[in-house]
């Protein structure tokens, strides 16, 4: 049996934050989205739920919302075809209201190519090429 990987992301803006990912490349999955919540799918195996404040709380109990324009709770790596792939992400969302920074892991990028992409909220995507063979 293989796994589906969702992702729970706090946004203050539901929509704006789905015409966000809808740009990354992510598509909206109608059936699982409402007015507070909407389901972004990147593939079969991984997609992002982006929840308003209120829905999200729902969730977590005795906890707060961390705020993630100055602090970190996750980050979110997933695995795409190429490096170019992950250029084309991070350029998306620094054109769109989000961000990107480099790590420098020491690794060549004939090997190995990620950047940290931030969405507008703050939440934090890693998506990564890596050589297989």
């Amino acid at each position: 049996m293989s796994t589906t990987v969702f992702v729970n992301f706090p946004v203050k803006d539901v929509q704006a934050s789905t015409e966000f990912y809808e740009k990354l490349g992510f598509k909206k999955n109608q059936e699982f989205s409402d007015e507070h919540a909407s389901s972004m799918v990147w593939d079969d195996a991984f997609s992002i739920m982006v929840l308003d404040h209120e829905f999200y709380r729902q969730f977590l109990r005795n906890k707060e919302i961390t705020d993630t324009t100055s602090q970190s709770g996750v980050l979110t790596a997933f695995l795409v075809e190429n490096a170019d792939v992950v250029k084309k992400i991070a350029e998306a969302a620094k054109a769109n209201g989000g961000d990107y920074f480099s790590v420098d892991m020491g690794i060549p990028e004939e090997q190995m190519f990620s950047l940290e992409v931030l969405d507008p909220d703050g939440n934090q995507l890693e998506p990564i090429w890596m050589k297989t063979s």
